[in-house]
């Protein structure tokens, strides 16, 4: 009965494969086959291949057995990957080592070839699984428009993860070969098998026990069981040529290519052998002093025979068939040029006539040494032996159970030796690979012995991973300099913004020394480290006030209501406190006191104007803005997202339906039914409260205005939610604050104020303490009408008509037909100094008897908010006085004067902030001060004052503040 995947009966014996190692392994162990009580040599290659084709190791296996054992141009077949995982998945998870074997029955041995990242075909196919891994991460909308390159440490840590897989594989062959092939394509010795076969030897100890553990129940002998190898492996190595040493043949009798030179004597070994000999040389050295060989063979990972070659050079190139398309081509040219010796050489050709037809157009193309054995013995040199002969020398040994003595030194001591069978070596070899490679789970046994081994893979990196090793070395050094340069300059406690500052210069010093895979690691280690020290009692609380200044107590909590700040808590429980002062007068503005830097609306627009309130205003008149009123015990703020605005048509709609709508919406939030019954810019007046370019806003208007239907917002607010900040152009409709930020008084009868000495108040720069006139034309009377009035000086006859007309206009208008009201804007800077402006930009400056110019020019422009202090102080940083008060004399005439303030603190899009009551009718015959609030505030945050580099002019008080209409 023949093995599974048995060649054709006309192939030279009968053979398996080429096959995967797991599947002849599974095949075997599942039926008997033939030859399954036959003695096996096992042989094992691995090593590395060149970029050309044909170069791969499967070709010596072709080479020693005389027949095309392994295809040509070999199928992609990604399932032959053994123990690859996740093959659609992350390629890190992936084994790129295969194991095929082919077992040639006419000579008992068995051929292990491990093909792995070394090789080219698998090297172009883990690079092509990462870069499809790249692409796949990096998604259609990458900014770059291809993939994302990989980072350096994962690029990394991934080749020196299958490095690590591949030495587990190495490890395999090593515990189930009689005699291991290292290939390397070049002529020189690779130093860097050094470092991997200790990684190996070491690697090897550390796994023994379980490997011992993994085999106790095969039918092997006992020594096998206690070194988990049927002998330590003899290593031999083949060099490929390449083209790197050119040889050329020899000159033939009777040709002299140095006639006026003495010829040379001819040496006994050819220029391949005596390579051969320098390498075997050098590579002895070389292990004999890293003590990976010692003298005694059964304590190594492998030996080298002591009087026999180990190191072997195969002359390879395009020209020896290495490339097929070059042969190819020579074979087609040699056919077409050679067809009468062809007829000659067909009966001398035995065996695959393809394979042996390969060789023969080979030995045709190219310089064999072995080849020219006649002119070699002529001359004197001895006959070079081939690959075959070569590799058989050693495998007679085996096969004749005579083993490997290769101990060396005054007492050396035998190592053990066995030849198995093909069965038993199957039993052997299946069990290792379970644990080794394959990482069986099933088994439970076989799963704790394979974790075992794969925790032991880390004694590896100390040998394979120099690189990370060494770049741990210098980032470790390169932290402490890091973290010095953190804390350079550093107060105690300090903010986010100062803490990242410091981690970018310690990034900065740490990225100047720090190299290697192991950089982005230790640069996570320095972040963690920084922000570990900054928040171990270093962190600065982060909240800032109303007039963007940092709050300077360390992390603490606020008070909760009825507790009392304890300092020695941790954290602390404290209040903000930013030891900013400043200086603010009372909503009348007739008493100063200090004041200290609010972090909360309730506490700059509110609280401390109440506390005053008791000592100054609190018997003075006040018009009092409605404010929220509950109607449930826990009311609730409202949300932040407001209602969006829905299109115009569907406003006209609403408005229609609004008594119908009214009543229905009861069930849900009075503030949200109500948010869609008015624009997005509230209930402002339809004719624009901005609108100081009209005649109302001038005093001109007429006696009539048209009365308009008041909203739904305007007649009821909900009782349900209230606004937690304050009333703006984009807050939600129908919602109203617990307290009001504006405040307005009456400070006495119009007379109260005299235009000569101006107000009697505190603060006042001197000069600046005069509101502006303002004359409002009552009444416009034409002649007729100047005849028929009353107060005229009465005369028993009647005048000339053109001369008592301009006599009595002009005394009319001046006494009767003219009302004389006062504004003043009061702006006041943080140290208390307080003074009006005439315009914008423009501080009042009297000299005596009172300002000379109106205010119209004031009341038609948008007046600034905030505007440079008049007295700055020694420092480079400007000091801002704000819009805190409007005074307004209303004199005691037929007239009616509106306040309609709207403040826009800050540029689009900051919303414009009014009263709760938006149009304020001033009583005739007042001195009324309209106290503006000290910060404005949303829900999403206050609006901080301006910078340096910010234009002024963006904060403004907008025009038509005041409206003057006759009755």
């Amino acid at each position: 009965m023949p093995l599974p995947g048995a060649g054709p009966p006309g192939a030279m014996g009968t053979a398996v494969g080429p096959m995967s190692l797991r599947e002849l392994l599974l095949a075997a162990e599942a039926g008997g086959a033939a030859g399954g009580e036959e003695e096996v040599c096992v042989v094992g290659i691995f090593g590395k291949t060149a970029l050309q084709l044909c170069s791969e190791k499967e070709a010596l296996v072709s080479t020693v057995c005389d027949r095309q054992v392994f295809p040509l141009f070999p199928e992609e077949d990604p399932e032959l990957a053994d123990g690859a995982a996740g093959q659609d998945g992350d390629p890190t998870t992936k084994d790129y080592n295969q194991l095929q074997a082919y077992y040639s029955q006419e000579s008992r041995v068995l051929y292990l070839v491990l093909t792995s990242i070394c090789d080219t075909p698998q090297l172009l196919r883990a690079c092509g699984d990462l870069a499809a891994a790249e692409s796949r991460e990096a998604g259609p909308g990458h900014p770059s428009g291809g993939a994302a390159p990989l980072p350096h440490a994962e690029a990394h840590e991934f080749w020196k993860h299958q490095e690590k897989l591949h030495c587990l594989s190495l490890l395999y062959l090593f515990s189930v070969c009689h005699i291991l092939l290292l290939v390397h394509p070049t002529c020189s010795f690779d130093i860097t098998y050094d470092r991997v076969f200790r990684a190996l030897d070491g690697l090897r100890q550390k796994v023994l026990p379980s490997l011992k553990a993994a085999i106790k129940d095969c039918p092997v002998g006992k020594e096998w069981k206690l070194n988990c190898r049927p002998c330590p492996p003899r290593l031999l190595f083949l060099f490929q040529l390449n083209g790197a040493l050119k040889v050329d043949p020899l000159p033939s009798r009777g040709q002299d290519p140095c006639g006026h030179l003495e010829k040379p004597p001819p040496k006994k070994h050819s220029p391949k052998r005596r390579l051969q000999h320098a390498l075997e040389d050098q590579i002895y050295r070389i292990f004999r002093k890293s003590r990976v060989l010692t003298n005694q063979s059964i304590n190594c990972l492998f030996t080298v025979p002591a009087n026999q070659a180990f190191v072997y050079i195969v002359a390879g190139g395009p020209q020896d068939g290495d490339d097929p398309v070059a042969m190819l081509l020579d074979q087609l040219r040699s056919n077409c040029t050679m067809r009468e010796t062809d007829s000659l050489l067909a009966p001398t050709l035995s065996g695959p006539r393809r394979y042996q037809m390969m060789r023969h157009g080979r030995q045709q193309l190219s310089f064999h040494a072995e080849s020219s054995s006649s002119s070699s013995s002529s001359s004197g040199q001895l006959v070079d032996c081939t690959l075959k002969e070569f590799l058989w020398q050693h495998v007679e040994l085996v096969l004749s159970k005579k083993g490997f003595e290769d101990s060396v030194g005054r007492n050396p001591q035998p190592s053990h030796f066995e030849l198995p069978t093909y069965q038993k070596w199957v039993a052997a070899a299946l069990k290792l690979y379970e644990v080794t490679i394959e990482g069986k789970d099933d088994d439970p046994t076989c799963g704790e012995l394979s974790s075992k081994i794969m925790s032991s893979i880390k004694v590896l990196e100390g040998y394979l991973d120099i690189d990370t090793k060494f770049s741990e070395n210098r980032c470790q050094k390169a932290l402490p300099m890091a973290h010095s340069a953190y804390q350079s300059n550093l107060p105690h406690n300090y903010t986010m913004t100062v803490h990242k500052n410091q981690l970018a210069q310690a990034l900065r010093v740490y990225s100047q020394h720090a190299r290697g895979p192991a950089f982005h690691k230790y640069a996570m280690q320095l972040n963690e480290d920084c922000y570990k020290f900054w928040s171990n009692g270093h962190q600065l609380c982060e909240e800032r006030s109303l007039t963007d200044q940092h709050c300077v107590h360390k992390f603490h909590l606020l008070p909760k209501a009825g507790e009392k700040p304890e300092a020695d808590r941790n954290p602390p429980i404290l209040y903000h406190n930013s030891r900013a002062r400043s200086t603010g007068a009372c909503n009348c503005g007739r008493k100063q006191a200090p004041r200290e830097d609010p972090f909360d609306i309730k506490a700059a627009n509110y609280d401390f104007y109440q506390m005053l309130e008791e000592k100054c205003c609190g018997k003075l008149e006040h018009i009092n803005f409605p404010i929220f009123q509950p109607s449930t015990p826990d009311p609730a703020p409202a949300r932040d997202e407001s209602s969006p605005a829905p299109p115009e048509g569907e406003i006209e709609k609403l408005k229609e339906k609004e008594p119908q709508t009214q009543g229905e919406s009861t069930g849900l939030s009075l503030a949200l039914s109500l948010g869609q019954s008015t624009g997005s810019l509230g209930t402002y007046p339809p004719d624009g409260q901005g609108g100081g370019d009209n005649a109302e806003s001038h005093g001109q208007s007429g006696d009539s205005k048209s009365e308009k239907r008041p909203s739904l917002v305007d007649r009821q607010a909900s009782t349900v939610e209230y606004l937690p900040g304050m009333l703006h152009s984009n807050c939600p409709k129908g919602l109203l604050p617990k307290f009001s930020s504006w405040s307005l008084v009456k400070l006495g009868p119009a007379k109260a104020y005299n235009f000569h000495t101006g107000l009697d108040q505190q603060g006042f720069i001197p000069g600046t303490n005069y509101l502006m006139p303002w004359d409002i034309v009552i009444r416009t009377r034409t002649e007729d009408e100047g005849d028929l009035d009353t107060n005229s000086w009465p005369a028993p006859n009647k005048a000339v008509p053109g001369k008592r007309s301009a006599v009595v206009m002009g005394r009319g208008r001046r006494r009767d037909d003219i009302a004389r009201a006062f504004v003043g804007f009061e702006y006041e800077d943080a140290r208390g100094r307080r003074f009006m402006c005439s315009g914008p930009d423009k501080v009042m400056k009297v000299m005596g008897g009172g300002p000379k110019e109106s205010a119209l020019k004031a009341l038609n422009s948008d007046m600034p908010l905030y505007i440079l202090s008049s007295t700055q102080g020694r420092g480079l940083k400007p000091h801002y006085a704000q819009l805190m008060r409007l005074f307004v004399v209303v004199p005691d005439a037929p007239l009616q004067i509106t306040l309609t303030p709207q403040v826009q603190p800050g540029p689009p899009p900051c919303p414009v902030f009014y009263p709760e009551k938006q149009e304020i009718t001033l009583p005739s015959d007042g001195l009324w001060v309209l106290r503006f609030p000290y910060a404005y505030v949303t829900e999403r945050g206050p609006c901080f004052p301006p910078k340096e580099s910010q234009q002024l002019m963006s904060y403004k008080v907008l025009r038509g503040i005041l409206k003057a209409v006759t009755q």
